[in-house]
Formats: C-alpha cells, sequence, structure tokens
C-alpha cells in the first residue's frame, strides 16, 4: 500500500440547501457547522450562510478546529462570454485561497436543468455541441491557468441535469482538457444517479482525481425518479441522495482504492436530503462512523 493522508470533510448541504431554501432555511450557520466538528470532520465546504467576511468566517471555523476544503463555482462558458466567468472566477479564487483551500471545484451551469423543479432529469439532461465542448474545454483550460496562479487546483464537478453527467461525458471532458491545468472532482452519487459505475471513473482517471465526494444512492428513489419523472431537486427532496454506507453504492472498493493508490486530499461527504426528514448531525455522525469502520479513517 503507498502512504497515503486523506483528511475528512463534509458539505454544509445536509443542513441547508442553497438550491432549495425550504430545505433547512431554519438552521443558522454557527448550528451547522458546530455539527460537522461534533461529528468529528476537520473541513468542510461552503454553503451561502457562510458569513462572507474572511475573519469573520475563520473565526468561527477556527474556534471548531474547521478549514474550508472547497466551494462550488457555476461556469457559464456556454452562454456567457469568457472575461465575464473569469472575472467572478478570479473572485471565487481569492476568497479560497484567503481561507486557505486548495480546491476549486467547477460546474457548466449553461443550459443545466439541475435547478429546474419542473423538467426530468433523466428525459431533458442538455447534450453539448461539438461548438459548446470547444467553448467548455477551452475555458476551462483558461480557468485553470488562473486557479493555478493563486495556488489553487481546478477540478470539473460532473453533475445530474448538466452537459457533463455520464460517464462518457467524464471522458470527453478529461481527454480534451490539460492534465496539468483541470482535474476531476470524482462524486460517487451523481456517478450512480446517472446508473453508471463509480469504479470504473475512479479507476480509469485516478490521475485526474483531486477531490472527492462521497455520497450514496437509495436505489428505490432512483427508480422512481425516472418512473415518475423527477426533476433533480424533486430526486433530492425525495430521498434520492444520501450518506455514505445507506444505499445501494458499494464503497469498500472505492476506499481500497484511493488508499492503495496513495490519495492524498479531501474525502467530502455531501448528501443532499430534507433535514426534516434525515437530520443533519445523526447522518453526518453516522457517516463519520462509516467511513471509520469501512476504511480506517
Amino acid at each position: 500500500m503507498k502512504e497515503y493522508k486523506v483528511s475528512l470533510a463534509i458539505a454544509p448541504i445536509g443542513w441547508t440547501n442553497d438550491d432549495l431554501p425550504e430545505l433547512g432555511g431554519n438552521i443558522p450557520f454557527e448550528q451547522c457547522v458546530s455539527e460537522m466538528a461534533l461529528a468529528g470532520f476537520t473541513g468542510c465546504e461552503v454553503g451561502n450562510k457562510y458569513p462572507k467576511d474572511t475573519e469573520v468566517l475563520k473565526r468561527e471555523l477556527g474556534m471548531r478546529k474547521l478549514s474550508i476544503c472547497n466551494a462550488w463555482f457555476s461556469t457559464y462558458l456556454t452562454t456567457q462570454p469568457y472575461e465575464e466567468v473569469e472575472k467572478d472566477f478570479a473572485r471565487h479564487c481569492d476568497f479560497l485561497h484567503t481561507m486557505g483551500a486548495k480546491i476549486v471545484g467547477v460546474a457548466e451551469q449553461g443550459n443545466s436543468i439541475q435547478g429546474k423543479q419542473d423538467v426530468p432529469v433523466f428525459d431533458a439532461k442538455p447534450h453539448f455541441s461539438d461548438m459548446q465542448w470547444n467553448q467548455v474545454c477551452a475555458g476551462l483550460n483558461r480557468l485553470g491557468k488562473v486557479a493555478q496562479e493563486k495556488g489553487l487546483r481546478l477540478t470539473y464537478h460532473h453533475h445530474m441535469g448538466t452537459g457533463i453527467q455520464t460517464t462518457a461525458e467524464i471522458d470527453r471532458l478529461m481527454e480534451s482538457t490539460d492534465p496539468a491545468l483541470v482535474g476531476l472532482l470524482f462524486d460517487s452519487g451523481h456517478i450512480a444517479f446517472s446508473g453508471e459505475d463509480p469504479m470504473a471513473t475512479l479507476c480509469k482517471w485516478y490521475p485526474r482525481i483531486w477531490h472527492v465526494h462521497l455520497k450514496d444512492v437509495r436505489e428505490e428513489r432512483r427508480n422512481l425518479a425516472i418512473e415518475k419523472k423527477w426533476s433533480f431537486l424533486q430526486g433530492v427532496k425525495n430521498g434520492v441522495f444520501t450518506i455514505p454506507g445507506d444505499g445501494c453504492v458499494d464503497f469498500k472498493p472505492i476506499f481500497k482504492e484511493l488508499k492503495d493508490r496513495g490519495y492524498c486530499g479531501w474525502w467530502v461527504v455531501e448528501a443532499e436530503q430534507d433535514p426534516a426528514q434525515a437530520n443533519p448531525l445523526e447522518y453526518a455522525m453516522r457517516a463519520r462512523k462509516f467511513i471509520l469502520d469501512s476504511a480506517g479513517i
């Protein structure tokens, strides 16, 4: 086994959902980060309730011995001029650099349906034209250089309801971007929700995987999403996603592959659910125990 160093983080989306404000709208930032620390995590990603003032945020996180590992950034490379995207991206990177993060996760949202509550996620998924693929890949290479100049690594977050969802689309993205500038944010849950094998992507693109999201899928809810033509957000509200160990994804080979190949970086539990149905602290503690029992971390 190669030497590895894994740090464990959790995303605030299990407490408050930025895309669905009604989920966890009553849960304050302080409760969210306190419960993250109580559950045994040392890092987190960023939600809309987090203080924008970096000094305030550092103080709040420091009291709980938490650090920022990443924050989502929406690109619109297929629908906006590149210069506009880069301006916002550079500001985002400055924030992450100030907070001590080393990773920035991006996802192309031009023509995305992930935020449309009445559009079936499987039936209406967007597909890039060749021109759009060129815009996305060339733009990501340029943004990757911007991130690099600011001490960050750009990772691409494949996502349900977007133009880069399937394993074939992930393959095309990786094959069409600079491996020195664009990495992959591997998300077990989104690949499983898409109906494909997370291990295949993990093994094929391991050298490009610079950030990991651990998320499980309830197979019976995924089947309902197809049958009832749920949107992505309807799937979230109805519990398609859950914490590692609570669904159909087999995490033991995922953990073994990452450890055997010497992965160094963050594993992030990211399991968006309705906190009224899935108590965030309880599920965070269950996820932490599962990772300890299954991966020894």
